[in-house]
């Protein structure tokens, strides 16, 4: 009857959304209580704006109301949580005709007592020494099996309850103790394990306001700049239509993937903290009763809290507005630049996320960031060779005939690339011989002279990894770090433009990082190459790294 009860009142304290008992209950101000998750989530869609409705009842809201937590539901929700998870009525071993609840159980007599045959236990000396526990329904599996005996010994070695026959027999020389011994032990564990759950989700419930807030703000500043966008727009010409419409779309689109991303994330952190709620209830009821064998048996199993990862601070991400895109500068710049300038917002437009993605750590994370590079001409010094449609560059003795131009690098075997790249981006070349640099610079790196000003890593425009002499360093502004051996010919080069990012990897079956800059990139960034005395560099083709990865997959 209780347990019927209970379950009948948790059915009634279920939230209508998701159909589970209400957590962090809010009621609106039609009466009806929702999960604050759910009603937030629910408000928040793309097609869900004033008036706000009642998901139950439809009545309309001009404005959305404020969402507090109802302490009094809370309260009752747990209450009632606890109260299903006590152990349900146990009947009188004893009575014989119409059974009354049993309050008590006995280790010793194996067998549960209502309180009028309980009062032997109390009253006569020979049943005295025996040890009461609450009423349990588990009180047989007290007894051994093999022997009938009353487990009483704890086996560490064996981590299982035996009892005297059974440490005879077959757990000589094991690591034995009483059962009140390791209970006391189990329970200090148990009590710090509870504590670490508390703060996981004491962690996860931030990372949830957190992640809220960041929405909020995200939402808020896709829409300013929508309507900036709009304003400026509507000031120019009819040929700039077409791109206002694709920017709009653009923003959009990336507004809705990082939302969708948001809400993965936020689903996320609910499945964390409902398991980690329910071990927690768990431990809580282990330490609470009194049936220490099933208790030991038990707690194995919510000793080990399962394995999450960090929850990140999402109210300290820097990329989560719109407004760093710089719609009003189209105002300025004049009609043969408008290509080149929707091309960059389009770039800035990607970089805009609700939480900051990771460096990839495995091949498949970084080719979705792959970018297809070819070299330009016009930069190649007049000792370097291009073939493979402008995608392999090699040093050669005898100078090639290019015509002069002022972008071409006159003293040292150096070339660029036709792409200056911001965001995130990742490509791989093959390198061959002796010498050679794989490096980025600013495209204002001087190209004609010797000095340093010119040179790959010896200023503050370029940065450089290069082998010489089966030495390997990378090189910014004359600093140099030595790296160890390289064990590949393939080099990855993984840049974050916004993050600041830059990451040389050694490329084979697996990805070995040999060096990683943090800094700031006020321009574009132009990959770039130097070789030397016959060497080489081949730019990876995003379809061999497709071949190349069905290959290691295979």
């Amino acid at each position: 009857m209780a347990e019927s009860a209970v379950s009948q009142y948790v059915d009634q304290f279920s939230c209508s959304v998701c159909l589970d008992p209400l957590k962090e209950p809010v009621t609106i101000p039609c009466g009806h209580s929702y999960c604050m998750s759910c009603i937030t989530d629910c408000w928040g869609q793309k097609e869900q704006g004033p008036p706000y409705r009642c998901p139950q009842c439809r009545e309309s809201f001009s404005q959305r109301p404020l969402l507090k937590k109802n302490t009094l539901i809370a309260e009752m929700m747990e209450t009632l949580q606890k109260t299903s998870l006590q152990t349900a009525a146990v009947e009188c071993d004893v009575c014989t005709t119409e059974k009354n609840r049993a309050v008590k159980s006995c280790l010793q007599c194996l067998a549960s007592f209502c309180q009028t045959h309980l009062q032997l236990h109390y009253e006569s000396p020979a049943f005295m020494k025996h040890k009461l526990v609450e009423a349990s329904r588990n009180i047989q599996e007290n007894i051994c099996l093999s022997h009938g005996r009353l487990l009483e010994i704890y086996c560490r070695d064996d981590r299982q309850c035996i009892c005297y026959l059974c440490m005879i027999d077959n757990h000589n020389g094991h690591c034995l103790v009483s059962l009140e011994s390791e209970w006391t032990n189990q329970k200090k564990e148990l009590n710090e394990i509870k504590e670490e759950c508390q703060k996981l989700i004491q962690e996860r419930e931030r990372g949830q306001r957190e992640l809220r807030e960041a929405v909020k703000s995200f939402k808020s500043s896709a829409l300013e700049t929508m309507e900036d966008i709009e304003k400026v727009f509507t000031e120019l010409i009819c040929s700039l239509e077409k791109k206002r419409s694709e920017i709009k779309e653009q923003i959009r689109a990336q507004e809705k993937t990082e939302i969708d991303r948001a809400e993965e994330l936020h689903k996320h952190l609910d499945q964390e903290l409902t398991e980690l709620r329910k071990r927690q209830a768990e431990i809580e009821k282990l330490l609470i009763t009194e049936d220490q064998i099933q208790c030991l048996k038990s707690c194995q199993s919510v000793c080990v809290l399962p394995s999450f990862e960090d929850v990140p601070s999402f109210t300290q991400h820097i990329h989560l507005s719109f407004k760093d895109i710089s719609i009003s500068a189209f105002k300025e710049v004049l009609e043969d630049v408008c290509q080149q300038q929707t091309a960059r917002i389009s770039r800035e437009v990607s970089n805009v996320h609700v939480a900051q993605t990771p460096e990839p750590k495995t091949p498949n994370t970084f080719w979705q960031y792959f970018c297809q590079l070819q070299l330009d001409p016009n930069t190649a010094n007049n000792k370097l060779k291009l073939s493979e449609e402008n995608r392999k560059v090699a040093h050669l003795v005898e100078f090639q005939q290019y015509h002069d131009h002022p972008e071409r690098f006159n003293a040292f075997p150096y070339i660029l690339c036709r792409e200056g790249l911001y965001g995130r981006c990742y490509w791989e070349v093959e390198c061959s011989g002796d010498i050679w640099a794989v490096a980025v610079c600013y495209k204002g790196i001087r190209r004609k002279g010797s000095s340093d000003y010119c040179k790959l890593g010896f200023n503050k425009k370029s940065w450089r990894l290069s082998l010489a002499q089966q030495n390997v360093h990378f090189t910014h502004d004359k600093a140099q770090v030595s790296i160890p051996a390289v064990g590949s010919s393939r080099i990855g080069v993984y840049l974050d433009h916004r993050a600041g990012t830059l990451s040389f990897y050694s490329v084979s079956d697996t990805m070995t990082l040999l060096h990683r800059v943090q800094t700031t990139f006020t321009e574009p960034l132009y990959p770039a190459f130097g070789v030397l005395d016959g060497s080489s560099v081949r730019i990876i083709e995003h379809r061999r790294v497709q071949i190349d990865q069905k290959k290691l997959s295979d």
